[in-house]
């Protein structure tokens, strides 16, 4: 499996207030915010349900990634998607960094990414209590 998910209850903004506050607190920031709702509607006037991308990073862990496989850079940073399901009903998918990282072939790579995905875990049973 390449994800995680949490089932959060709320509004969009606070979900992600929640998410980006549970992330912080494990050393990660945001580097990126896409918008597919907003997006898809300009683009293509398709509707989506709310739904946006966080792209979390932790740059402790970037810097020894990149240090470690330069070319590493394609596979970061982690995303996050926040997303509604139903009125009130949020889903918080995260990307898996053992899955994707795991294509890196350093056992380096591999030891970050075990450490990754333990603080990504925190951040998702924080969000659940």
């Amino acid at each position: 499996m390449y994800h995680f998910t949490a089932r959060v209850s709320g509004t969009l903004d606070e979900v992600q207030r929640r998410v980006i506050e549970a992330l912080k607190e494990e050393g990660f920031g945001v580097l990126t915010e896409i918008d597919i709702q907003a997006t898809m509607k300009k683009k293509l006037d398709v509707d989506y349900p709310p739904y946006r991308i966080l792209g979390a990073c932790n740059p402790n862990f970037a810097n020894q990634a990149l240090q470690a496989e330069p070319e590493v850079g394609v596979l970061l940073p982690c995303n996050v998607v926040v997303r509604e399901e139903g009125e009130g009903d949020l889903l918080v998918t995260f990307m898996d960094p053992e899955a994707v990282l795991n294509l890196v072939e350093r056992p380096e790579v591999k030891t970050l990414a075990a450490e990754v995905k333990a603080r990504l875990m925190r951040v998702k049973a924080a969000l659940e209590r």
